[in-house]
């Protein structure tokens, strides 16, 4: 079930102020929080991108508050906490080490972030002095892990031009857009090709015509097939990504009143499982260069039962790489799978807002994990990006990283991988 609310632009800042004000009594959700800042708001990292920063932020403070209550198997960081350690003194350093070492140009804010958290905890100073060298390490261990993975890598690729090839789109014809991400070293997969689904649709096949058809009639910016709630729902979706689920689910972890520990164990498995969603479809991206809608429907999509339409444009403006597998589709199906799994139904009340529209803050509510999937799938055709096949592939691939990310990562030291209701008090 979803339902919208409106504000006035006029509002946006102090509801953005409101958002980080809710999660300040949790050091995890706080440096969730700053963490977007620093690497979307000040940082510049692109939607799909951004998972990698925020999968280091997370797994290295889950690390360290996990190294305080020992209650789960490590990631990288199996160090051992003296007793007593502040967990969320640890969570704050950790994220704040992180941070610092990948956007050292941002230090003097990071500093007064941690100066800030650290004077909120309510510890003793050898508590929050034990806490913070235990973040410092976790974080420590996690950079030399990642160390050589591929970030921000130069790799090349270069186009086709025929039927069926990706090409620059319209406006800015930019060029492609991180290729790195889809050949760097994954989290939690054996490679980023691990899970290369089939491929894109073949041109001379009843359902090219079939979903050609469906996003030419439904994605343009002057369709009259579309609803006026359709396209908010188009358009609603067309925020930076990363950002826009860092304030999800920070408010996930509040309305279901996590504590440190849940709370970091949660935000570990969904922006470990964003970012390897996007690095295995990033992967399928530049290995089958598929054409955008926009590019497709303008040429005729490459079969003579077609017809072209030269003046074809989206409802907005497409991301500037290739189209299948769906991103969203990748990430939204693998957050919805571990949304589900951590609280073992999905049953789930999410809430998701969005900066994109220009009449203020929209905001989205679920009440089912399976219902957050099926609105970002019809969002991508509404706004003209991609293809059903596609949103299919896509989502089957994000599921199948979710899957098995949740059992063989973040789990109970000596025992089976479940739900997480035991820990959310």
């Amino acid at each position: 079930m979803r339902s919208t609310g409106f504000r006035a632009s006029l509002f946006l800042a102090a509801a953005l102020a409101a958002a980080v004000e809710c999660h300040a009594q949790n050091a995890v959700t706080d440096w969730n929080t700053i963490a977007s800042a620093t690497i979307v708001a000040r940082g510049g990292k692109p939607s799909t991108a951004s998972g990698v920063w925020f999968a280091y932020t997370s797994i290295a403070v889950y690390d360290a508050v996990n190294a305080i209550h020992g209650r789960f198997e490590p990631f990288y960081y199996d160090g051992a906490a003296p007793r007593g350690a502040s967990d969320a003194a640890a969570a704050a350093a950790a994220a704040h080490r992180i941070l610092v070492t990948y956007f050292p140009a941002q230090r003097a804010t990071l500093d007064a972030e941690l100066d800030t958290s650290l004077a909120k905890i309510v510890a003793s100073a050898q508590a929050k002095t034990d806490g913070v060298a235990v973040g410092q390490a976790a974080a420590d261990v996690l950079i030399a892990a990642r160390a050589g993975d591929g970030l921000e890598a130069n790799v090349p690729y270069n186009h086709g031009s025929g039927p069926g090839d990706w090409q620059p789109t319209p406006p800015r014809f930019s060029a492609p857009l991180t290729p790195w991400l889809g050949q760097m070293r994954p989290f939690s997969m054996t490679g980023p090709a691990q899970f290369l689904p089939d491929g894109p649709t073949p041109l001379a096949s009843h359902r090219w015509t079939r979903d050609y058809e469906e996003v030419r009639r439904l994605g343009a910016i002057d369709s009259a097939s579309r609803t006026p709630e359709q396209s908010e729902i188009g358009l609603f979706w067309t925020e930076h990504t990363g950002q826009q689920y860092a304030r999800a689910f920070g408010r996930l972890a509040e309305r279901y009143q996590l504590d440190v520990l849940a709370s970091s164990r949660l935000m570990g498995l969904l922006w470990t499982g964003y970012a390897d969603s996007l690095i295995g479809c990033f992967n399928a991206k530049y290995t089958y260069g598929f054409w955008r809608p926009v590019t497709a429907i303008r040429a005729g999509g490459g079969n003579p039962d077609l017809t072209a339409d030269p003046g074809w444009t989206p409802l907005a403006v497409t991301p500037s790489h290739p189209e299948y597998p769906a991103a969203h589709g990748c990430a939204t199906g693998a957050v919805s799978r571990l949304i589900e799994d951590y609280f073992g139904t999905p049953k789930v009340h999410v809430v998701v807002d969005s900066l994109a529209l220009s009449d203020g803050v929209h905001t989205h509510t679920f009440d089912d994990t399976r219902a957050l999937f099926s609105e970002v799938f019809r969002a991508r055709i509404y706004a003209g990006f991609h293809y059903r096949h596609s949103l299919r592939d896509g989502g089957a691939m994000g599921a199948r990283i979710a899957r098995q990310l949740f059992h063989t990562r973040f789990r109970p030291r000596g025992g089976e991988q479940s739900g997480d209701d035991d820990e959310d008090e």
